[in-house]
């Protein structure tokens, strides 16, 4: 039986433009927590008093696309981590630029679920768009999030 891949790649485009948004400069996954904490923070106080009935749980999309991209770079992309969410129409850039301009992100195929690698996969369907762009050693991720 011959079958396509079910993977999709991500394709390559550059994020679209938006407001410079939060940014933080990232050297271990053990910043992760305080970072998604701040986060949480902020986009709570984004909404402000006429926040949507399924607004706790777009911000549960946002922070785990965050997070899963920003581990992403911290483990595989060679340093030089920045990550960044703004806002953009409807949407909330997440951005994640790091040092590997060589090396796409490369959904997991074929692979147990135990076995993780598939946080790609889930911002692909959770994000209104996504992409990535390589400009010499730099790599930037991104995905947009509806809030």
């Amino acid at each position: 039986m011959n079958r396509e891949p079910a993977s999709p790649v991500w394709p390559s485009a550059p994020p679209p433009a938006a407001e410079q948004g939060l940014t933080w400069s990232l050297d271990h996954v053990s910043q992760l927590p305080r970072v998604r904490a701040q986060l949480r923070r902020h986009l709570a106080e984004a909404g402000g008093a006429g926040r949507s009935p399924h607004a706790d749980e777009l911000d549960d999309q946002v922070v785990l696309a965050f997070d899963e991209m920003a581990s992403n770079a911290l483990r595989h992309g060679g340093g030089g981590v920045v990550a960044r969410l703004a806002p953009h129409r409807d949407a909330w850039l997440v951005e994640v630029c790091d040092d590997a301009g060589g090396t796409p992100p490369t959904p997991a195929v074929d692979r147990d679920p135990s076995q993780g690698g598939l946080g790609l996969h889930l911002i692909a369907e959770l994000a209104t768009a996504h992409g990535w762009q390589a400009s010499g050693r730099a790599k930037s991720v991104w995905a947009l999030l509806p809030r």
